[in-house]
């Protein structure tokens, strides 16, 4: 029983990988590895993907991997492992990506990300820094988060879900920026919860011990 960080080459895994070794020693849960291995990925008991940089590179960097895409699939949608996508991580979860050029996502999360134009003209993208989560519906992962509760975000594209269900916070810049989305035993942050401080660390340490 093993939580998986996957590493692809589009992520910064130190400080994940540091967070989530903290948070499972802690709160007592199963171990945490960094792998590009699909053979770990695929027998994980939880998958977690972040992502920095641009969706396609993202995108084509996980492909790169050979077998990797289709354990991440293999763990996610045939044995329901619980899965947390981190930045663009998340946005991949999407049916596509705009940042560039329409790339497909994993089509997990019906809705599209798109380039962030706050309402406000004097507000720069990207969106980089501290914002307050406003929580717009009640998850397990989010057991002992609030509205108001800060999250460190860096980026300059936002998934736009389809369902409105499927949306579970998001923040105010210059108009609603998605924050958390969740389907079925699928869960993604657009900000870093390795570096959110008390409720990014909740968070992780939620979803280690989430069974849905």
């Amino acid at each position: 029983m093993t939580t998986v960080l996957v590493d692809y080459g589009s992520g910064n895994l130190h400080s994940a990988e540091k967070a989530f070794q903290r948070m499972a020693q802690e709160g007592g849960f199963e171990p945490v590895i960094v792998s590009n291995r699909p053979e770990d990925v695929a027998r994980a008991t939880r998958v977690v993907l972040p992502g920095d940089g641009a969706f396609p590179a993202c995108r084509r960097g996980l492909q790169a991997i050979d077998g990797l895409e289709e354990a991440i699939r293999e763990a996610v949608k045939v044995r329901a492992a619980p899965f947390l996508g981190i930045c663009v991580g998340m946005q991949m979860l999407a049916s596509w990506g705009q940042e560039y050029e329409n790339v497909a996502g994993f089509g997990w999360i019906p809705g599209e990300v798109v380039k962030i134009v706050p309402g406000d003209h004097g507000l720069k993208v990207p969106h980089m820094g501290w914002n307050d989560l406003v929580l717009d519906r009640s998850h397990p992962v989010l057991t002992g988060l609030s509205t108001g509760d800060h999250a460190y975000f860096v980026h300059s594209y936002h998934m736009q879900t389809v369902m409105p269900d499927d949306l579970l916070a998001h923040v105010d810049y210059g108009g609603a920026i998605t924050a958390i989305v969740g389907r079925d035993t699928v869960i993604g942050t657009q900000f870093h919860p390795e570096k959110s401080q008390r409720a990014g660390l909740q968070l992780i340490s939620n979803f280690l011990g989430w069974s849905p």
